[in-house]
């Protein structure tokens, strides 16, 4: 059996950002729209109104500051409320790729190496552009790498499941070299119209080289372990679909972009990924003192605050838990490879982490690195 590592990272981060007080001004103005459009319902008491957003609000309810967006302009329209990204002709790359090259090159470039030389592509996100092809193989094409492609959707936890293939294939010898990219344009798919939800999203694409541990003399993190698990739960899902969308593309269905039942989330995943992060490190023979650093997925600061004390047993110390929610807002897979990649390069030999990801699924991907 071989060994693997991560020799580089690379993210894409997109040049408009929203902060939240612009985020609110544009919601605001949409809710006293919306409100003066339904006035007579809300009277009647048919319909309640929609009430304003704050800053403060947002602040509070996730630790969030601001987001980076592919499209400010229509997300901030109150008319519109969503980003408006043109239709691309079928020659021309799609929005995923071209951001998912552009870190797939950082990552390249951190690392040393040459598209050719990977082996394998794995395009690792929550949501797709299109269901086929693959956006994985148009990926591929357009760095110039060998091997095969192939897209896969684990929600939030994407980016640590498509380590873990691409580890086990780099184990098992079948391949030498893989790619993990996660283009996550989630400003797409969440609703911008929704007070409890339209702050939580931004879009960035991260990617993650993968190679054979074969003396490797740059600096890269051993992979030790993964470990991978899902539980269904309806508490957070999309009904967006190719076989939702004829039918219903003429109804305003509030299920067909995010929806979370965030009371019933924390609740729930929080002891989820707590104790599957603690049989991980048991099982690997590694304890709380043995980690340097988490880097965990990036949705809600309290959240990460919870998990971080769980598992170390104390309140984490400024740097051991790196958080990047307060910049980019939650990016779904991406953020705990923004994270990673942000905060690991002080990090020295013999140095231990752990990089966790959870959501939808319900879903938790857990990875244990070492610096070599």
């Amino acid at each position: 059996m071989y060994h693997a590592a991560i020799t580089g990272t690379g993210v894409f981060t997109p040049s408009a950002v929203i902060s939240n007080d612009e985020l609110v001004v544009a919601f605001n103005a949409y809710a006293d729209l919306w409100n003066a459009e339904n006035a007579q319902h809300i009277a009647a008491g048919t319909m309640a109104a929609k009430d304003h957003s704050s800053s403060d609000f947002i602040v509070a309810a996730s630790g969030i500051e601001q987001r980076y967006v592919l499209d400010k302009e229509g997300i901030l329209d109150p008319a519109r409320m969503f980003p408006s990204l043109p239709a691309r002709a079928d020659e021309d790359p799609g929005y995923m790729a071209e951001i998912g090259v552009d870190a797939a090159q950082k990552a390249l470039s951190q690392a040393g190496r040459k598209a050719a030389d990977v082996d394998l592509v794995i395009c690792a996100a929550s949501n797709m552009e299109r269901a086929y092809p693959a956006i994985g193989v148009e990926i591929q094409q357009l760095l110039g790498a060998g091997g095969f492609a192939f897209d896969m959707n684990v929600a939030c936890s994407s980016a640590t499941f498509g380590i873990q293939t691409a580890v086990d294939m780099i184990r098992a010898g079948s391949v030498r070299s893989a790619l993990v990219i996660n283009p996550e344009i989630c400003s797409a798919h969440l609703e911008w119209r929704d007070r409890d939800c339209h702050f939580i999203f931004g879009d960035v694409a991260t990617a993650t080289l993968i190679e054979r541990d074969d003396a490797l003399d740059a600096p890269h993190f051993k992979v030790l372990s993964t470990r991978c698990a899902t539980q269904f739960s309806n508490n957070i899902r999309n009904n967006n679909g190719y076989l939702r969308r004829t039918h219903d593309q003429m109804e305003d269905r509030r299920d067909m972009q995010f929806m979370q039942n965030g009371r019933k989330v924390f609740k729930e995943v929080l002891p989820l990924v707590s104790k599957h992060i603690a049989d991980h490190m048991a099982a690997t023979g590694i304890s709380a003192t043995d980690l340097r650093r988490l880097w965990l997925h990036q949705a809600n600061k309290t959240m990460n605050d919870y998990i971080g004390k769980k598992v170390l047993g104390r309140t984490p110390e400024a740097g051991e838990q790196p958080n990047i929610l307060q910049d980019y807002a939650n990016t779904s897979s991406a953020g705990s490879i923004i994270a990673f990649s942000q905060h690991s390069s002080d990090l020295s030999a013999g140095d231990k982490g752990l990089i966790c990801s959870f959501g939808a699924g319900y879903s938790v991907g857990s990875v244990i690195v070492e610096r070599g």
